[in-house]
């Protein structure tokens, strides 16, 4: 049976977010800057867990995947050469009336400024004729500001990898097929950011291009496709909130031979969380054209010298973190029992190893001996999992502080023999040895 959808989600994942340390507004205390965000305390380890999770299951789980950290700026011939000087634009209009400026192809979903029940096209207002807005940022490097000192700040992290190629071919002795996988910044002068981390100005992409053979690019495409749904459900995602969504002739990119996209359903509707684009050898092509230096390899078997074809799997970090965030939001009310107070309860569900915290450690009351004994299972178990101690507020109180961040399990520590160790989702509790408590764990965090 599908979940109920929650009124206001994103507003309240915004207010959880602040509230609890995942993320905050960038530059907030001067009235904040537009469509850029700073991570928290918890917002840095969950995506940090989401980075670590995409990174191991490229280079750990494959014998022909390379990372890679290139330099957010290069030479500005490489974007003349991508087609990103002439092509990476969106089509502008203003608004004569309000003065806002919207893309040309968005007028009929974008909200009006100066009247938000209503979209852009339905207010009335005159709008300019569409201009091509290039969304690349320009800045300067060294003491001249001028055209010759002009460079970018990289509006992708894969042709990094491109110019790239030949050198993590040689230096790890690989032959074709393999891949190269990046994770790192990336900036977009985007003219309607919004959506809270959905569209952002700078964020932080996952891509990985895996180089191929003419003829076996297909099967390649196919099974790259298949290898990052189940990546998505691994990480706890609702089966029925995944879908993909085949360009057409007329969403292709120029470079593009075929191209999936996996979208989520958000509150705003279904949206690409990652592509799975089969690029073709156009990268490779025009780089060699415009630096001059081969880009081919030479296959010693069949003595054939080609320019490799590219499948490319490009997740963005921050969409997979809001990603996570909204499928895991829910929202009940709990009755009275247990130390559980009666109301309204909010709850992260996070599957065990995407949560923050795995663990929260309560002593009952602020008294020894309890304080001693919960501070000596907290020193252990955070040897092995991001455990948290809380020592402050009644035991309804901290139950519900923890589950608002997803932790799964809540310890409790009183004046028995033993300890009470809570179940977030089912708010089940069990009772067990002071010995016991690592073996109950470690069976626990094994159930992925």
């Amino acid at each position: 049976m599908a979940a109920k959808p929650i009124p206001d989600l994103m507003a309240k994942l915004v207010s959880l977010s602040k509230r609890r340390g995942f993320i905050f507004q960038s530059s907030e205390v001067y009235g904040g800057l537009n469509s850029c965000y700073d991570y928290g305390p918890l917002g840095v380890v969950l995506k940090n867990t989401v980075k670590n999770i995409w990174l191991n299951s490229m280079t750990r789980e494959h014998d022909n995947i390379e990372p890679l950290d290139s330099s957010i700026l290069m030479h500005p011939k490489i974007w003349e050469a991508s087609g990103h000087v002439s092509n990476f634009s969106d089509p502008l209009v203003d608004c004569k009336t309000c003065k806002a400026r919207f893309r040309a192809d968005q007028l009929k979903t974008a909200t009006c400024a100066r009247k938000p029940s209503l979209k852009a096209s339905e207010c009335g207002g005159e709008f300019t004729e569409p201009r091509n807005f290039n969304l690349m940022f320009k800045t300067f490097m060294g003491p001249l500001e001028d055209e010759s000192a002009i460079v970018y700040l990289r509006p992708e992290t894969a042709q990094g990898i491109y110019v790239n190629f030949l050198n993590v071919m040689t230096s790890c002795r690989h032959k074709i097929p393999f891949g190269i996988a990046q994770i790192g910044k990336a900036f977009r002068n985007e003219i309607t950011p919004g959506n809270f981390i959905f569209r952002m100005r700078e964020f932080e992409q996952m891509e990985m291009q895996y180089f191929v053979k003419p003829g076996t690019d297909m099967d390649a495409f196919e099974e790259w496709k298949e290898k990052r749904i189940q990546w998505h459900l691994k990480l706890g995602l609702k089966k029925e909130k995944l879908r993909f969504h085949e360009h057409g002739p007329n969403e292709l990119a120029h470079y593009a031979k075929a191209a999936f996209d996996i979208e989520y359903e958000f509150p705003f509707g279904w949206q690409e969380i990652e592509g799975v684009h089969h690029r073709s050898n156009f990268d490779l092509s025009q780089h060699e054209k415009f630096s001059g230096k081969r880009l081919s390899v030479f296959d010693q078997e069949t003595r054939e010298t080609y320019v490799p074809y590219i499948i490319e799997t490009s997740v963005g970090c921050d969409r997979a973190t809001l990603t996570l965030l909204a499928d895991a939001y829910d929202e009940e009310t709990v009755a009275a029992k247990d130390g559980e107070e009666a109301g309204p309860r909010t709850v992260l569900r996070f599957a065990r190893h995407i949560a923050p915290y795995k663990i929260a450690i309560f002593p009952l009351m602020k008294k020894e001996p309890l304080m001693e004994k919960a501070q000596k299972i907290f020193a252990d178990l955070r040897k092995t999992w991001a455990v948290e101690f809380d020592e402050v507020g009644s035991i309804g109180k901290r139950y519900r502080r923890v589950d608002e961040i997803g932790t799964p399990f809540a310890l409790t520590v009183d004046f028995e023999d033993g300890v009470t160790i809570r179940d977030r989702d089912t708010m089940t509790q069990v009772r067990i040895d002071d010995s016991k408590i690592r073996d109950f764990f470690e069976k626990e965090f094994l159930r992925v």
